[in-house]
């Protein structure tokens, strides 16, 4: 009896080891997804002076997901995950983070970040891992630039794109331009950008100013521009701690000289009401695009978001998913990095900004943005922007910098 009971238990033990084998080679294999799992690791501003922007982001990804695998969250069969890590818009901490995500959360795909100096500190770890990061809403142009790596593709548009739709709305022969942003990568990159597309149009910068990111009191920035008496101050900023009011306190418009700037999200709509009448662009209004997507978007928006219109980085965050599950949908689910990259070279998807395409040279997204005007329409509590042009995906198309 004994002998009988060895002798089964021996077969139990043998069947449980082959079982075992059989799932550690399934979920170590070329696929890469343990366990029929796909994990995303999203980096965002979750707190911080870039808070709405990571809230918005994140928001946009998951109805992304919801809307590019009809409401399953399954590519391929394997299920979606993902993981939202706040950056606290730190650099140190988004390495921090990212690497909780790659080493012990084991994601096969980055997205973020909110800032481009998280983004640039983080780029690195996407080569180090071997894992596709793709950038959203961060702008800088050294991220597809000097600092691009074959792992990186970004959804966002860069700074020279919203130079590039900047200008076309200001710039022309003999016209004298200032400028004003932020001492950091995103406005010192989108200043060197708006300056080179704005002199190809004849155009004058005679005046470059750049204010402390963390400031509150730009008096002395305003000042010095003022003193320069130019006919246009075109402005690239991000963040709660926005120069509009102080703008207006000091009458820069009333002294002849004309503001023009990217539309920013609502919050920040609300404190520019006495630029009603500035043109400028935009890189996203839930009304200036029409299509069926930013139709779905504006509508499953309003359900799950107590009838909250989508925001300005919202329709970001929504690109990145769409972007990954089209990406799994050509490789069938397999995660392997080198696969992805040979997929997503090129390709186009649709989105609520409609089409972007991959760029196969920097793996800049290529897509829409938007010459506008601001303007007072009544039950609506800031000036809202109005589309003067679609400015296509080719005319706003960006220098290759990464060479």
């Amino acid at each position: 009896m004994k002998k009988r009971i060895s002798v089964l238990s021996c077969l139990v033990i043998m069947m449980l080891v082959l079982l075992t084998a059989c799932n550690t080679n399934t979920s170590n294999g070329e696929k890469g997804s343990s366990e029929g799992t796909i994990k995303i690791g999203v980096l965002a501003s979750m707190t911080g002076p870039l808070e709405s922007y990571g809230k918005q982001t994140v928001n946009g990804f998951e109805l992304g997901l919801d809307y590019a695998t009809d409401g399953s969250n399954e590519v391929a069969g394997k299920k979606i995950e993902f993981i939202v890590e706040d950056t606290e818009t730190k650099p140190e901490v988004a390495v921090k983070k990212a690497t909780k995500l790659l080493e012990d959360d084991e994601v096969d795909f980055l997205v973020g970040s909110s800032s481009s100096g998280d983004t640039l500190a983080v780029v690195p770890l996407a080569e180090e891992y071997e894992k596709i990061m793709v950038v959203e809403p961060a702008v800088a142009d050294s991220i597809t630039g000097s600092e691009y790596n074959p792992y990186i593709f970004r959804t966002a548009r860069n700074s020279s794109q919203d130079a590039v739709a900047g200008a076309a709305a200001i710039a022309k022969k003999g016209v004298k331009i200032a400028t004003f942003a932020p001492d950091n990568s995103f406005g010192r990159d989108g200043i060197s950008a708006f300056k080179e597309a704005a002199e190809k149009l004849g155009a004058n910068i005679l005046h470059e100013e750049y204010a402390d990111p963390a400031g509150t009191d730009f008096t002395s920035n305003i000042q010095k521009i003022i003193e320069q008496q130019p006919d246009y101050l075109f402005i690239v900023w991000a963040g709660a701690n926005s120069p509009w009011n102080q703008l207006a306190d000091m009458k820069v418009e009333e002294k002849g000289i004309k503001i023009s700037t990217g539309a920013p999200d609502i919050p920040a709509l609300q404190t520019m009401k006495p630029l009603v009448g500035m043109e400028g662009f935009s890189v996203y209004y839930h009304d200036l695009p029409k299509n069926e997507v930013n139709d779905w978007l504006v509508t499953e928006h309003k359900k799950r978001f107590n009838n909250e219109v989508p925001d300005l980085f919202t329709p970001g965050g929504m690109s990145a998913a769409i972007a990954i599950v089209e990406a799994l949908k050509k490789t069938d689910g397999d995660t392997n990095s080198e696969q992805l990259i040979e997929s997503m070279e090129g390709m186009s998807f649709e989105t609520p900004k409609g089409t972007m395409t991959f760029r196969e040279e920097d793996h800049q997204a290529l897509q829409t943005l938007y010459a506008i005007k601001l303007e007072s329409k009544e039950g609506v509590d800031y000036p809202v922007p109005t589309l003067i042009r679609e400015l296509s995906p080719e005319e706003t198309a960006p220098p290759i910098r990464n060479k």
